[in-house]
């Protein structure tokens, strides 16, 4: 199984960037899907994930309202739209996936990880 990130980048406070992440030798659409993030120092935490049978999304506190979990299942690919984006989003981003019938919010529940892409936000 492989996650591939990408997408991050260096962007000033009030942009945006679309995140990607594309996996190969699962059952994609039998996956939730997530995003999760970890700052410098800190512990991994939960930005977002999409169900894999209806779509459905959850988001932490902190992103809703600025950023979109979405899910292309024929493409195997899962990506995560941010707007407005601040610098406290600042962090590395993981995207993951992991088979539970009520989409989990911590990392450890996860069975599959992506190698990570770094967003870095300026003031």
């Amino acid at each position: 199984v492989q996650l591939q990130a990408s997408g991050g980048g260096s962007v000033q406070a009030g942009g945006s960037l679309r995140l990607s992440c594309e996996a190969s030798g699962l059952s994609f659409s039998a996956y939730n899907m997530g995003w999760f993030r970890q700052a410098p120092g800190k512990e991994r935490d939960f930005v977002a994930v999409v169900r894999w049978f209806d779509g459905l999304m959850y988001y932490a506190d902190s992103v809703k309202g600025r950023f979109t979990i979405s899910r292309d299942n024929p493409k195997n690919t899962v990506y995560l739209q941010m707007n407005s984006l601040k610098p406290e989003d600042t962090a590395v981003y993981y995207c993951a996936a992991g088979q539970h019938t009520v989409p989990r919010r911590d990392w450890s529940e996860y069975d599959y990880w992506g190698q990570g892409t770094l967003v870095t936000v300026s003031s």
